[in-house]
């Protein structure tokens, strides 16, 4: 007995079902699906190429492909969805919403699903990326005493001519006023520059990048309520 097609029943093509889910905002579902669809994509592709499953061409072809995965995320823009109203919403979770369990690690199946899990990422745990960064200026000013000096320094030097502009009414002498701002200006830079505040900004700005790239491209993209979710059993 052959049953024919029903030509009422949904068929909805593959590029459409993916435009409609990330339109929709379950990008955690597409984020399933490319690592679903990728052992398979795999397994065709080595059966196209003519390579035996068990032959060490399988093994090459999958460290190439992982190899330009990671490498792709030197061409991604983390902070193109990035924008000033993910920073006003609530901290997630550091333990289940940001760091999560085992489980909410794996490696991106191909560089369009890692700049998905990057570029949502970010918009999500955007506080806490912001969090870790002051961290790190915090641990590189530590282990560099003459910039933290060379900073404080700094934020001393404004704070006396904010003192003195309000004591003795700069603003009422608007040319002496934009010339004690050029040479605060200018002694500031010094100071930064020969106290190496700028090397202790690059190293943090440079281990919370990478930091940011790896954490956003490992981890799995989970639902917004159950992060939301976390983030009340924490409070």
């Amino acid at each position: 007995m052959s049953f024919q097609s029903n030509p009422l029943s949904l068929s909805l093509p593959e590029p459409a079902l993916e435009s409609w889910l990330r339109d929709s905002g379950y990008l955690e579902l597409l984020d399933q699906r490319s690592s679903a669809s990728a052992p398979s994509a795999s397994a065709s592709a080595g059966s196209g190429l003519g390579v035996p499953p068990g032959a060490g061409g399988g093994f090459f072809s999958s460290l190439f492909s992982h190899l330009g995965t990671l490498i792709s995320l030197f061409t991604l823009n983390p902070f193109a969805k990035l924008t000033t109203d993910d920073f006003s919403g609530e901290t997630p979770s550091w333990t289940d919403g940001f760091v999560g369990s085992c489980d909410s690690y794996s490696f991106p199946s191909s560089p369009t699903q890692a700049r998905l899990r990057v570029q949502e990422n970010v918009k999500r745990f955007a506080r806490n990326y912001a969090t870790l960064f002051i961290l790190f200026f915090a641990c590189t000013l530590y282990q560099m005493p003459f910039a933290l000096v060379g900073l404080l320094s700094s934020l001393a030097l404004w704070d006396f001519f904010k003192f003195s502009d309000d004591k003795w009414g700069f603003n009422q002498r608007p040319i002496i006023r934009l010339c004690l701002i050029r040479t605060a200006q200018c002694a500031t830079a010094v100071i930064l520059l020969c106290c190496n505040v700028q090397m202790a900004l690059f190293c943090s700005l440079a281990v919370s990048y990478a930091v940011l790239m790896l954490h956003a491209a490992f981890r799995k993209l989970t639902p917004r309520k159950q992060l939301i979710r976390s983030g009340g059993r924490r409070n």
